[in-house]
């Protein structure tokens, strides 16, 4: 299993960005798919999460409302639109995968199983 990020990068607070997560060697619509952030200093916190068909998707208490996760399966691809931004939203963000067709998407760090190498956002205030 191989993930990719893209999309990081500098906005300005109250703008928006749309990360992007590729999985290669990997049945993709068999996964659910999560999306991770670790600041200097902070342990990696949970941001969204989405099941394998997309029907089911959660969201960290600090971002709801203001990211959308969505996933394209033909293209074994998962986003995360990231709207209204704030300097405390400054991590890398990584992409995480777990093999399973369960109607959920798991919130914690350990019920994943691959992980990217990870995108920094900054936001600037």
């Amino acid at each position: 299993v191989q993930l990719v990020e893209s999309g990081g990068g500098l906005v300005q607070a109250g703008g928006s960005l749309r990360l992007s997560c590729v999985g290669s060697e990997m049945s993709f619509d068999t996964y659910a798919m999560g999306w991770f952030r670790q600041a200097p200093g902070k342990e990696r916190e949970f941001v969204a999460g989405i099941n394998w068909n997309g029907k089911s998707a959660s969201y960290g208490d600090s971002v709801r409302g203001r990211f959308t996760i969505s996933r394209d399966n033909d293209k074994k691809e998962v986003d995360l639109q990231m709207n209204s931004l704030k300097p405390e939203d400054t991590a890398a963000y990584y992409c995480a995968a777990r093999g399973t067709t369960a109607p959920y998407a798991g919130n914690r760090r350990d019920w994943y199983d691959y992980w990217g190498q990870g995108t920094q956002v900054t936001v600037s205030s």
